[in-house]
């Protein structure tokens, strides 16, 4: 049983892309999600050559596509662009196949390997741009020669990659081997191989069951660790439930990291590509206010992101659920930018975060022109348009998060007797103080905060 990553193209192997636009995507639906597409490959290293689309009522053709445009696929390839029968041929009298079947299929061949492209400017691998069923996979790679991925094996991959803290990569290979299990394929020998007799679980299973049975058994053991790890994370998000929390939300690459890091002031990993973050991070917005307000950054959303991931990720994703605030990050250089943002409006629905108070932010404004900015504000006036780079515009939106918490925060008046000094510094950190005022017997406050916040400091006064 493997346990390597989905696929085995090395770094720098050329790609193709396929698309097959369904009845209700438009042309250019098609292009921007192979756009995205795109932009997957090159995140794994691929070198994307070309693309190749048709239009279909449903992919659920033995190889997906039309006979004649798998033939130009595998043109791409050096494949036959034929799916290889597994039912023997009949023979002639003279020794060749005697079907009108076999001289299509050989003509086909012919076909293919006439208009073949030079074996160095061959696509290594094809990337569909959806998912593939097992037999599907399997008819596609003898058709083409080539590595076949389909979208959910190639994120797959991704969040295998970026994966860093425990967490994450316990949740990425629950998502993996889940992907995997239906795709195990038989070996030569191994498919005759039987297990039995004493000792041996099941007797009478092949070495492709005992393989599947291995990977359900690694899922419910890593599923068990999982459920320890997220006791964990559980137990620090319940400890900062008492603070005021906001989450930075968004599709991949939209600049979530980078608004953190100019937010916080804090080195959070920032790459140009696509899920470079995939675990939640935590930090103090700086300059710090009182109380304290922290920021979370999230692993982003993208379109047909495998219902493993989004499950396995579930508790990780809390963290956008349990916020006071979500801000809503969106890259508005990218033209594909309102369904980006319905993405993580749908994904938010699933966790139960829909309702939850936000801030919808345009990233990337130093790639507007004045015409192109000046639309995106007539068109979401509600929204606040920045550059994570521009110090300007962090600072300005900073003052809008601060003014957010501080809309039902209330005044109070506080007196602490010089025995109890220690309140004190309790106030000055969970409480905005106004003024201090040392007296004969004690320290006045007036101060500004929530009032879970005022009656948690009066009743530690009268506890003294």
């Amino acid at each position: 049983m493997s346990t390597e990553s989905p696929w085995t193209a090395p770094v720098g192997a050329r790609a193709l892309l396929v698309g097959v636009q369904l009845p209700g995507t438009t042309e250019a639906e098609l292009q921007a999600s192979l756009d995205e597409l795109a932009r997957l490959a090159k995140t794994l290293g691929l070198d994307v050559i070309g693309r190749l689309t048709q239009a279909r009522q449903d992919t659920r053709a033995p190889a997906v596509l039309g006979q004649g445009k798998l033939v130009e696929l595998a043109r791409f390839t050096g494949g036959t662009g034929v799916v290889p029968s597994g039912a023997p041929k009949r023979k002639g009298a003279d020794g060749g196949d005697e079907s009108p079947e076999a001289e299509v299929e050989a003509a086909e061949e012919a076909l293919a390997e006439a208009l073949a492209l030079p074996a160095e400017e061959r696509a290594q691998v094809v990337l569909f741009d959806h998912d593939l069923t097992p037999s599907q996979l399997r008819n596609l790679e003898g058709a083409t020669g080539a590595e076949v991925l389909d979208r959910t094996s190639v994120i797959l991959s991704i969040f295998q990659r970026h994966a860093r803290t425990r967490e994450a990569r316990l949740q990425v290979e629950i998502a993996r081997l889940a992907y995997l299990a239906p795709r195990l394929r038989a070996t030569g020998a191994g498919a005759e191989r039987q297990r039995g007799g004493i000792g041996g679980k099941g007797a009478g299973e092949s070495a492709l069951e005992l393989d599947r049975r291995r990977v359900r058994d690694r899922i419910a053991e890593l599923r068990h660790e999982l459920v320890s790890v997220q006791r964990e994370s559980d137990l620090r998000r319940t400890r900062r439930a008492r603070r005021d929390t906001l989450a930075l939300v968004g599709y991949t690459n939209a600049g979530k990291s980078s608004l953190m890091r100019a937010l916080t002031g804090s080195e959070v990993y920032v790459q140009d590509q696509l899920f470079a973050t995939l675990d939640t991070t935590v930090r103090v917005l700086q300059p710090e206010t009182r109380p304290r307000l922290l920021v979370s950054d999230t692993v982003g959303f993208i379109k047909k992101l495998p219902h493993d991931l989004v499950a396995s990720f579930r508790s990780t994703l809390a963290e956008a659920r349990d916020a006071a605030l979500l801000l809503h990050i969106v890259d508005a250089a990218d033209p594909a930018w309102r369904s980006q943002l319905q993405v993580t409006l749908d994904v938010l629905g699933e966790l139960g975060a829909g309702d939850t108070p936000s801030l919808l932010v345009f990233n990337k404004a130093d790639l507007l022109d004045d015409a192109a900015r000046q639309a995106l504000l007539e068109e979401r006036p509600d929204a606040f348009i920045i550059s994570a780079r521009e110090p300007a515009d962090v600072a300005a939106l900073r003052e809008r998060i601060v003014a957010f918490f501080e809309r039902d925060m209330e005044q109070a008046e506080l007196f602490v007797p010089y025995r109890q000094q220690k309140l004190v510094h309790t106030t000055h950190e969970a409480a905005k103080v106004l003024s201090e005022t040392h007296e004969d017997e004690g320290t006045r406050l007036r101060i500004l905060a929530p009032p879970q916040v005022i009656a948690e400091l009066r009743e530690a006064l009268r506890g003294k």
